[in-house]
């Protein structure tokens, strides 16, 4: 059995190593990230179901659309946990089910958010989502209520949700309502990202999620033709990048989309309590951001990088519970008893 290891590489802290053991038979990235797909379901979800909207301030006249999941049994003094999904995702993800079952069996209330124009918030705006846009986070905690917020707002992003969490935080006020923040698997160097799924060995995932993001925005009635011929047209996600996403949202090109959304350019200005969970055999996003960052990151920043489990996966031996949610337990546990300390 393949035994791995995580090492955290965070520039403030000393290096730890923790335990990683693949489950059986996920050995290797691919299948460790292939799993979420394969074996997805509609996990059970032990709580009571609110549908919440929060418009959206730029003036469209766009909301975003959550599930706000009350536990049976409440815990008490917890903080709001805020699921936010990844590029394609929306609140029916695998992962996000997944992790909004681990906290509600702990007392935890979870909104599980859908980003602009993603998944049953589709029909509820024009735009859409992408990684620059953390301004619709801003309004989605403005949007909470009283209630909502009263100990405070844990915030996950997974993926691409994680990098624009990211940018949240590197623009955040003070005095806002997030205790700390949790980022899996992100494109934390947008270029990069995309280099790496168009690289040969990933021509099949490339096809795969090329295809999702069309299935996406082509649903939108309000494209215009020539945005619907360019979207069709791209025949990579560059090109999609290029041709539709930078351009609609006010980007030079797909360079300055990439360069100007990087969540690593972030990290040294973070300072909400942040842990950034990554997997060294990751098939989509590289490790080397985060093991070669430009500037020394926040000493409020923990980054851990893990020898396998793939993108969004973290499937361990032993255990029916992902070891990215263990570790974000791990993480909140601590931060909880510092604020009640």
């Amino acid at each position: 059995m393949p035994v791995t290891v995580a090492h955290s590489v965070s520039r403030s802290k000393p290096a730890e190593w923790v335990a990683f053991r693949e489950r059986a038979p996920w050995w290797g990235g691919d299948l460790q990230t292939l799993r979420n797909h394969l074996l997805a379901g509609q996990q059970p979800l032990p709580s009571t179901t609110v549908t919440r909207l929060f418009p959206i301030s730029d003036g469209t006249g766009d909301r975003l659309m959550g599930r706000l999941e009350q536990p049976v049994h409440a815990a008490p003094g917890t903080p709001l946990i805020v699921l936010i999904h990844g590029l394609t995702g929306c609140e029916g993800s695998t992962y996000v089910r997944r992790s909004a079952a681990f906290h509600l069996l702990r007392g935890r209330r979870v909104l599980r958010l859908n980003l602009r124009g993603a998944g049953p918030g589709r029909k509820l705006a024009t735009g859409y989502y992408h990684a620059g846009c953390a301004p619709d986070l801003q309004d989605v905690l403005a949007g909470l209520t009283d209630e909502d917020i009263r100990h405070g707002v844990f915030a996950v992003g997974y993926s691409l949700g994680g990098n624009i969490l990211l940018n949240l935080l590197g623009s955040l006020p003070t005095g806002e309502c997030l205790v700390g923040v949790a980022v899996v698997s992100a494109p934390i160097e947008p270029g990069e990202a995309c280099q790496r799924i168009m690289a040969p060995r990933n021509a099949l995932y490339h096809r795969w999620l090329l295809r999702r993001m069309k299935q996406d925005v082509l649903d939108s009635p309000r494209l215009a033709p020539a945005e619907r011929e360019a979207i069709i047209e791209a025949r990579s996600v560059y090109a999609f990048d290029h041709r539709w996403v930078a351009p609609r949202n006010g980007f030079r090109d797909a360079e300055d989309y990439y360069a100007r959304t990087a969540g690593a350019r972030q990290l040294a200005s973070i300072s909400v309590p942040t842990l950034l969970l990554h997997a060294m055999n990751d098939p989509w996003i590289p490790v080397r951001p985060y093991l070669e960052l430009q500037q020394p990151a926040s000493p409020h920043v923990e980054i851990v990088v893990a020898r396998s489990g793939g993108h969004v996966g973290f499937h361990e031996h032993g255990h029916t519970e992902t070891w990215h949610d263990r570790r974000i337990e791990d993480f909140l546990v601590r931060l909880e008893g510092r604020v009640r300390g």
